[in-house]
């Protein structure tokens, strides 16, 4: 991949490691026997309509991006059996704690990919998504790593193409600079209404949210979070 190739991505590599503790004897036989079963090829083209990458009739499709632990994604899952949901997390141990609840809970609803997130983003079709998820994504907090960040004009066009008209982004974090950032550029953009009325609408979490371990890590350092949703136009 060439630089600017690189830079029209606008990822510069946006998640960190891929890899933590090594996983125990079940906990890889475990990922090597379900990976395959719920990943998502992109070397193929995608299904027509795309609700066919699941196994059960889905009326809605929602992507999050960078589920970490999964909590979120499997809460939401087994709430919302009529949604198909594609969850995107490039680290290991979080891919296999995911899929480990999966197979206990039985959420056939859930597809998943491993890798960078712009991939499976350009590998969708257009207007084929109802909701984004991009909940505490890595907020890069030094100034110079800004440009990693996760929200950019060139990921808002992505967004804006692949959702439909009316879906939602939905954008969770305890950073400051970054929900600052993601105003302006959602603002920017202008293919992205933020539809908050007051302050609550914004500090009151989703309805039905289930806390994250993110979110309690920010809580026990003093940090409260803000739950921003745009509206795509």
């Amino acid at each position: 991949m060439t630089q600017v190739e690189r830079r029209s991505r606008a990822t510069e590599a946006f998640f960190g490691r891929r890899k933590g503790k090594a996983l125990r004897g079940h906990q890889a036989e475990q990922l090597a026997t379900l990976l395959p079963a719920f990943l998502i090829d992109l070397s193929a083209a995608p299904p027509e309509p795309l609700k066919g990458l699941f196994p059960v009739p889905v009326e809605k499709l929602r992507l999050e991006i960078g589920f970490g632990g999964g909590e979120h994604l499997i809460h939401r899952a087994v709430e919302q059996p009529a949604t198909g949901f594609i969850g995107v997390e490039p680290f290991i141990n979080s891919m296999q704690k995911l899929l480990s609840r999966v197979e206990e809970t039985g959420a056939n609803n859930i597809r998943v990919y491993n890798d960078d997130a712009t991939q499976l983003l350009d590998w969708l079709p257009d207007g084929c998504l109802d909701q984004i998820d991009l909940l505490y994504p890595d907020p890069w907090p030094k100034k110079k790593h800004w440009k990693r960040r996760f929200v950019s004009k060139v990921n808002l066009d992505r967004f804006h193409r692949v959702l439909k008209p009316g879906a939602l982004f939905c954008f969770a974090s305890d950073i400051d600079t970054y929900v600052n950032w993601t105003l302006l550029h959602c603002r920017d953009h202008g293919g992205f209404e933020w539809i908050a009325e007051n302050a609550a609408d914004w500090l009151t979490p989703y309805e039905g949210w289930p806390s994250t371990r993110y979110e309690a890590k920010a809580r026990r350092e003093g940090r409260s979070s803000a739950y921003l949703t745009f509206r795509r136009a």
